[in-house]
């Protein structure tokens, strides 16, 4: 169902559409928890390096909200498994680990 459908039939009118436009355009934010020599040899592009190590103690500073979508990925899912764990503890609500660096950037660079 297209976005206009959805509203018609919602009589949810103008603030829902406003709201719905900022829901669709908010993009997560990417972590890559490799070690800094991993993410040197490649990331996908915008991504922010946290090694899984260190989510427990930095991750506040880089996404304050406990409400922002976050992906997190690394080379094969494992250590970005714990960093979900880890962060979903500290009361973070939309956390998904995209597995691996090269699945990573192919479900990121999806249109």
């Amino acid at each position: 169902m297209n976005r206009r459908r959805f509203l018609a039939r919602s009589g949810c009118g103008m603030f829902a559409a406003a709201w719905l436009g900022i829901a669709l355009a908010v993009s997560p934010v990417v972590i890559d928890v490799r070690t800094p020599e991993e993410f040197a040899t490649g990331h996908v592009e915008g991504a922010l390096n946290l090694p899984h190590d260190q989510v427990a103690t930095k991750i506040t500073a880089l996404v304050p909200s406990k409400d922002a979508p976050v992906v997190l990925y690394c080379r094969s899912g494992r250590r970005a498994d714990i960093a979900l764990k880890t962060m979903r503890e500290m009361g973070y609500t939309k956390v998904e680990n995209y597995g691996g660096f090269e699945d990573a950037k192919a479900r990121l660079s999806k249109p």
